[in-house]
């Protein structure tokens, strides 16, 4: 997931058997109440009517049909840019009818990723992520490596590849979850750090951001710190493995 990922928690245990994941789904949760709580099998959320779930509107990842948020970061690399569409497809997964996400990043203006991701929103307002079909690019050579569908995909020991949640309908700190599950593939995990978080990015300025950990056991060390604008969206992404590298919005359209 390389949109709201790497450019893709309560505690999660995870075995080759189950998955014990930490989100309440439509019940209050407080401070003093236990963090650990299970994330339930996609096919038994409420997603509402049919076309429902395609109306994503979570104040923290608002994903608006023909909207593309431009992200720029420098890296030892060169210049990244990357150009993420909310676009007017839509993807039936698991019977949930899923937006279509197409994030495309460049390196010095060379296309070094392709990928589209499947999110939908369930009648709480948590943002589910569904899967990913991504194509990487590296002096000719193409790589799906990474892509995934939830339900439709089986791993060596039978595994299936499972939804989880990239946004909470009411995050609190200290809130953890998963955010993927796909054995050796995607296992993306994240934590609910704060919501009182000030951003100051060329772009702009925002108040009252959501700051969340991110990280995954696929690659240990790498650690993301991510800034959702109410309202916004995805505003600031820094990597802080070995030297911080900041990803910043720098254009909104329309």
């Amino acid at each position: 997931m390389r949109f709201l990922r790497e450019t893709k928690k309560m505690i999660v245990f995870v075995s080759f058997f189950s998955i014990a994941v930490l989100i309440l789904i439509g019940v209050p949760i407080n401070n003093s109440a236990a963090k650990k709580v299970e994330i339930p099998d996609v096919s038994s959320v409420d997603f509402g009517d049919p076309g429902d779930s395609i109306e994503i509107n979570n104040i923290y990842m608002p994903l608006i049909p023909g909207t593309i948020f431009t992200y720029e970061a420098v890296t030892e690399d060169g210049l990244e840019r990357n150009t993420v569409e909310v676009t007017t497809g839509t993807k039936f997964i698991l019977g949930v009818e899923t937006v279509v996400v197409r994030d495309m990043a460049y390196l010095d203006g060379v296309l070094i990723e392709d990928t589209f991701d499947w999110f939908a929103q369930d009648v709480e307002g948590n943002v589910w992520y569904l899967g990913e079909a991504t194509e990487s690019y590296d002096n000719g050579n193409v790589s799906t490596e990474g892509s995934w569908e939830a339900g439709a995909d089986v791993d060596d020991i039978g595994e299936v590849a499972e939804a989880g949640i990239v946004m909470l309908a009411d995050p609190m700190p200290g809130l953890s979850y998963m955010q993927e599950f796909y054995m050796g593939i995607a296992e993306d995990m994240a934590s609910v750090l704060q919501l009182n978080a000030t951003v100051s990015i060329e772009f702009d300025d925002f108040d009252d951001c959501l700051e969340t950990k991110e990280w995954t056991p696929l690659g240990p060390g790498s650690i993301e710190h991510k800034y959702y604008a109410p309202g916004v969206g995805l505003v600031l992404v820094e990597e802080l493995k070995g030297k911080t590298v900041r990803e910043e919005l720098v254009d909104i359209e329309p």
